[in-house]
């Protein structure tokens, strides 16, 4: 009986944990992927410092999370998440949901790509901008709002 007991307990426990992390309000969501972007952001200018110094191997950490960063925003757009709580994400996101994507799967994929070609890149500053920073502007130009 005390089995019977405890898989029940397990059962349930399992089953309330995947549903509190499962259901996030709109709000949780939005925030999320604001601070995600804005992050992102602030990665990126350390990215640039520390490739800029040399130091690439520290750059290679984070162009890595922020590769990571990419993958994670694919699943914070969705339908109900359009206006409130200050985002600044553009109707146009949901209207090309497919173009989006792609470009946040690109993006991710050029951070990648960075930790390859920076060690060899003659001018760094040109190579970050063309796999990471061009990675930002791409995006920002189509499905953000000015701010």
């Amino acid at each position: 009986m005390t089995i019977i007991k405890n898989t029940l307990f397990f059962i349930f426990i399992l089953f309330y944990s995947f549903s509190a992390f499962s259901e996030q309000t709109v709000e949780e969501i939005i925030k999320e992927r604001k601070s995600i972007f804005s992050k992102n952001y602030k990665t990126a200018k350390r990215v640039q410092g520390l490739a800029s110094n040399g130091d690439i191997d520290e750059a290679k950490k984070l162009m890595i999370e922020m590769s990571d960063n990419y993958k994670k925003l694919l699943d914070l757009f969705p339908e109900n998440s359009k206006v409130g709580f200050g985002t600044e994400a553009l109707p146009s996101i949901w209207e090309n949901k497919d173009e989006f994507n792609l470009l946040m799967t690109k993006a991710s994929s050029n951070m990648i790509e960075l930790t390859s070609v920076i060690d060899s890149a003659e001018d760094v500053k040109a190579t970050l901008g063309k796999y990471m920073w061009g990675s930002c502007k791409s995006c920002h130009s189509k499905f953000r709002a000015e701010h």
